[in-house]
């Protein structure tokens, strides 16, 4: 028996007609999962109010979860296989349902940013502003396999899969951001992106439910197809064009990203200056560049502007600030070391007046000093006076310093004169002086 080739083999894999479902189990899950009524209905307000709060708290992790328990991939299913069977009747209780879906998740989001502290457009938020032809695709593909899970006998875990992937909730959830503080850019935004995600869901839906040649259920004419097709291709090309406009800009910043850093590295040293930092700014196409070395003339600034060609940044506005140079440092340690030298002046002066001023309290409490030493050895010292005076002489020029004591003793306990020499050299030794002058007061 011949065996088949390589091209049957493969054929025969990808086949997806063996493991078809039934129709009619197909068109029954297609039916269950577009009604919003009852659980459904508050599935969809939980799931709103779950993303929201993922998107307030930037959250990926709470997010995703808000994606899983949506339950919109339902009517936009619907109505792409209601399109492809022609099935009018299902095509508008569909569009019913997912136009009820929507506004109750526009009200339930907008609701509760409206409510919520938290007013900053977090990362997570705002990714879902600025939606693409990279979002076309991925809505795309994902609904091509949501739609295939649906129709295959073995369903697997594809839905939830498909609910991440093509993220219809977080956008929906954006959009009521922008309604909620006056914001209009971001619910033009983010509802756009949800609206990428609907037709090309919806798309997906229709071209597989042709191609596995669902049985059409109603009476259709030539005509009535050939509508239908035309609005289809109408609706892909509305969709479509501005998603390849925003996906050529985000080309347009991730070829001036790589560029422009590129360049960066290229001009860190330029003639003794250095580059401490930068910023690239794709869409303004502004480069500032700060450095700090040498002062930075025109002569290295047009040096600097040149190589910008060299790297396809012609359109580049290049930003010069100056960091610091070696000329400032220089005048700065100057100006440093002068305040140094004049700190250094003034502590000094300060240590004068503190010895001064200690010298004098130590110079008062002099006489306390001398009659608690003394009184160990004469009991009958009561008091002790001292004080520092000049002695003027008309033999001399210039006068001298002298120092007086004065001792009040006890009364009938007066000091004899043996006594008064010993205390008078004590005090010359004790004061390190020869200047000095004893009074002894009964």
């Amino acid at each position: 028996m011949k065996q088949p080739g390589l091209i049957p083999k493969i054929l025969n894999y990808i086949n997806l007609e063996r493991e078809v479902d039934d129709f009619d189990k197909i068109h029954e899950t297609i039916e269950k999962d577009l009604i919003f009524k009852g659980s459904n209905i508050w599935i969809l307000v939980f799931a709103t109010f779950v993303a929201s709060v993922g998107l307030n708290i930037n959250s990926t992790a709470v997010i995703i979860g808000a994606m899983l328990i949506s339950p919109l991939m339902g009517p936009i299913n619907g109505m792409g296989y209601s399109i492809a069977t022609y099935n009018f009747p299902l095509f508008r209780m569909s569009v019913k349902n997912f136009s009820f879906a929507v506004i109750a998740s526009l009200i339930a989001s907008t609701t509760y940013f409206a409510i919520s502290p938290i007013a900053t457009a977090h990362s997570e938020l705002l990714a879902r502003t600025s939606p693409t032809i990279y979002d076309v695709l991925i809505a795309l593909f994902g609904g091509l396999a949501g739609i295939i899970a649906i129709s295959s006998k073995q369903k697997g875990n594809v839905i939830p899969g498909v609910a991440i992937a093509t993220a219809l909730m977080p956008p929906l959830c954006t959009a009521g951001y922008g309604l909620a503080t006056g914001q209009l850019y971001y619910f033009f935004g983010a509802f756009y992106l949800f609206t990428i995600n609907t037709v090309f869901i919806a798309i997906s839906s229709l071209a597989i439910s042709q191609i596995l040649k669902f049985p059409i259920r109603t009476i259709v004419n030539a005509s009535q197809k050939k509508m239908i097709n035309s609005w289809i291709t109408i609706v892909i090309t509305l969709i479509i064009i501005p998603s390849i406009y925003f996906g050529y800009k985000l080309v347009q910043k991730e070829k001036f990203m790589e560029n422009a850093k590129k360049y960066v590295r290229n001009v860190s040293v330029i003639e003794g200056n250095y580059l401490l930092k930068n910023e690239i700014n794709a869409e303004k196409k502004t480069i500032m560049l700060v450095y700090g070395g040498s002062f930075i003339g025109e002569y290295q600034k047009k040096i600097i502007e040149e190589k910008a060609n060299d790297f396809s940044l012609e359109n580049a506005e290049i930003i010069f600030q100056q960091g610091f140079s070696f000329e400032d440092i220089s005048k700065k340690n100057t100006e440093v070391e002068n305040q140094k030298a004049e700190i250094n002046r003034l502590t000094l002066m300060l240590d004068d007046y503190e010895k001064q001023l200690d010298s004098l309290n130590r110079r008062n409490y002099k006489g306390k000093t001398i009659l608690d030493e003394i009184k160990n050895l004469y009991p009958q010292i009561e008091s002790c006076s001292y004080a520092e005076t000049i002695l003027f002489n008309d033999k001399i020029l210039i006068p001298d310093g002298l120092e007086i004591i004065i001792f009040t003793t006890t009364k009938n306990k007066s000091l004899n004169k043996v006594d008064k020499d010993k205390i008078l050299n004590w005090l010359k030794t004790r004061l390190e002086t020869e200047r000095i002058k004893v009074y002894f007061d009964n």
